[in-house]
């Protein structure tokens, strides 16, 4: 598809996805994000819309014949370095492959914002609140990749994308900047990052850009 090597993690098959998992997510989100513009409405907020996203998620697994991954809603993470009833955060969207069943901390992360076009606070956003909980291992810590999604709510793209690079390499340096990647069809561009989850571990992050024109104001 166009990517960089996969980092297989000796040692954390659990945490590491094969190129068909990676492929099985990428066509997931993009064919629910297409099934969801439909029934999307002006000024919709962002946790309203990853819900209708969820649901076309699992209607795309049943008509793809995806049978090898669990879809999961909104999921709490737990801090498992105090006994108290703090959480990590929580996260919009998980899904599960067969090999990471059983193991709490293994899932496929998808964190979901709302972007536009000429909107510095939506973009910003994308990063201090969705790719910024990648980088502090609030999310997928340890994980060999994450995924975001980008709402498009106001085009073009390449306004939002040029922004968030921008912020990406200023804020993390420029190893973090977008690289392109072949995008899915029904997606609008797609891009993967890396980022320093701390001093011993490098993430890899896809970003997946699609139109969600119909929920814009």
């Amino acid at each position: 598809m166009g990517w960089a090597k996969l980092d297989p993690r000796p040692g954390h098959p659990a945490l590491a996805l094969g190129w068909d998992q990676i492929e099985s997510v990428v066509t997931l989100l993009c064919y629910a994000s297409q099934d969801a513009r439909a029934h999307l409405t002006p000024g919709m907020h962002e946790p309203q819309i990853s819900r209708v996203v969820r649901k076309s998620l699992r209607r795309a697994k049943e008509v793809l014949g995806i049978a090898h991954v669990q879809i999961r809603g909104e999921v709490e993470l737990d801090d498992m370095s105090n006994n108290d009833p703090s959480i990590l955060g929580r996260i919009d969207i998980t899904l599960e492959f067969r090999h990471q069943f059983s193991v709490e901390d293994a899932y496929v992360a998808v964190e979901s914002k709302k972007v536009a076009a000429r909107d510095t606070v939506l973009n910003g956003r994308y990063v201090t609140q969705g790719v910024d909980r990648f980088a502090r291992g609030q999310y997928a810590k340890g994980h060999a990749w994450g995924f975001l999604l980008g709402y498009v709510i106001a085009l073009p793209e390449r306004d939002i994308v040029q922004y968030i690079d921008g912020l990406m390499c200023s804020t993390y340096g420029p190893q973090a900047r977008l690289l392109p990647a072949v995008a899915h069809p029904l997606a609008l561009a797609m891009f993967q990052s890396e980022l320093s989850q701390g001093d011993q571990h490098t993430i890899r992050l896809m970003h997946i850009f699609v139109d969600m024109c119909t929920a814009g104001t």
